[in-house]
């Protein structure tokens, strides 16, 4: 169909709307663990490729503490109206509001959601040398010694530490909580005979490896092809899947353009060789969603981690 006359001289006649250029300087990304592991890993990886593509270096900023909450804290307080600034985003980050009676963020108003990436690989493990071959072996020590023994996660009601309070509610023992402020502290804890378990992500991968200490379950849906021989807690009874999807999110109110540029560049290197192997060396979920699905899962795991912190009565404040 032909357009009037005087209306297609007015359609010419109109500048077409340029999106203004972005990035133009280094993207700040903050991690809230401490350095080093899968996950650090990985999302170093994916900054190498995108950053190619982006024509601006990512710069990570690691803020272990709070929960792994400080990431998220800085986006609402100190980063709101920067485009340049972003954050490793996770469950514990959506869970917090429901957690305390004092203002703290809206997990959906208060965040621009880019990218869902991958989950932790958690699992239990115990040193070589204890007498622990497998979880039953542990509860059967927990239970002959109420509060006798510990296990460690990365923060108070963070998913692994709910995760395994359920599992010892559900088996009637009761285990020593030990918080540190990242993985690779609970890793050299435990290799010290510091603590007696850790429940937690995969950074423990190595040293099951190389025989330091013992895998006694994993929390993922099939076994782990580096780990063929521990069992899953579907297979152990207990029907749990917990892998705790994580990804990108950045202040609120990020213009549209802007998230659906990094999230391109972003899901680009997710799908290349290096990420995927990293990803595969390391069993690492692929949870991958686009910003408008992220956003949807967020809306949805609200209400589902409503219910579990008003089942289990849980506050921080």
């Amino acid at each position: 169909m032909r357009l009037p006359r005087r209306a297609a001289l007015a359609a010419l006649a109109m500048p077409a709307l340029a999106q203004p250029a972005w990035p133009t300087r280094p993207i700040r990304f903050l991690i809230p663990w401490s350095p080093g592991g899968v996950l650090d890993g990985y999302l170093r990886l994916c900054f190498d490729h995108a950053s190619q593509e982006l024509g601006q270096p990512f710069v990570i900023e690691n803020r272990s503490g709070g929960r792994g909450t400080l990431a998220a804290q800085f986006l609402v307080s100190q980063a709101r109206g920067d485009d340049h600034v972003f954050a490793h985003h996770h469950l514990s980050v959506i869970r917090h509001p429901l957690l305390t009676r004092s203002r703290s963020w809206d997990s959906i108003e208060d965040f621009s959601y880019v990218m869902q990436q991958s989950g932790f690989v958690f699992g239990i493990v115990v040193h070589a040398s204890s007498p622990w071959r497998t979880l039953a072996d542990l509860w059967a020590a927990a239970r002959a010694a109420p509060g006798g023994l510990n296990y460690a996660t990365s923060g108070v009601a963070t998913t692994n530490h709910l995760a395994m309070e359920e599992l010892c509610e559900r088996e009637g023992v009761q285990m020593e909580h030990i918080v540190f402020r990242g993985a690779s502290d609970a890793l050299n804890a435990i290799l010290g005979r510091q603590i007696h378990a850790i429940a937690g992500s995969n950074t423990w991968a190595p040293a099951v490896e190389a025989g330091t200490l013992r895998l006694l379950c994993v929390w993922t849906r099939e076994r782990l092809a580096a780990f063929p021989d521990v069992p899953t807690l579907r297979e152990l009874g207990y029907g749990m899947v917990v892998t705790s999807p994580w990804g990108v999110a950045g202040p609120r109110g990020l213009a549209p353009h802007i998230v659906a540029r990094l999230h391109a560049a972003l899901a680009r290197a997710h799908r290349s060789e290096a990420v995927q192997a990293h990803m595969r060396r390391f069993d690492m979920p692929d949870e991958y969603l686009g910003p408008d699905e992220y956003l949807a899962f967020a809306r949805a795991q609200i209400e589902r981690e409503r219910v579990l912190v008003q089942r289990l009565n849980l506050s921080i404040d």
